[in-house]
């Protein structure tokens, strides 16, 4: 998929096959599907195989999400289990 300035980037810190990070990827890939379809890249950063990453981050806990772009930068941490607060907490448009 080519970018663009109207592609919204994620990336999902996640610990292994923990049951909470595969839900949060099974989430995330739910909303983008529904809500994003052809313009969105999710970005996984598994933190048993590359702990260094959450540093530039500053990411404690996992799952956690990070809205790279459209701006403004937005993080939430969690399963991602709920669908219409994550829209508002990541300022995202609603498919009408």
């Amino acid at each position: 998929m080519k970018e663009s300035s109207s592609t919204y980037r994620f990336r999902l810190y996640v610990t292994g096959n923990a049951h909470n990070s595969r839900r949060a990827i099974a989430n995330l890939s739910q909303l983008c599907d529904l809500h994003l379809a052809d313009r969105h890249h999710i970005e996984i950063v598994d933190l048993s195989r590359e702990p260094e990453r959450a540093l530039s981050d500053e990411v404690y806990l996992t799952p956690t999400l990070i809205k790279l772009a459209p701006g403004p930068k937005a993080q939430v941490i969690g399963s991602l289990h709920n669908m219409s607060e994550l829209l508002d907490l990541l300022e995202l448009e609603r498919k009408s």
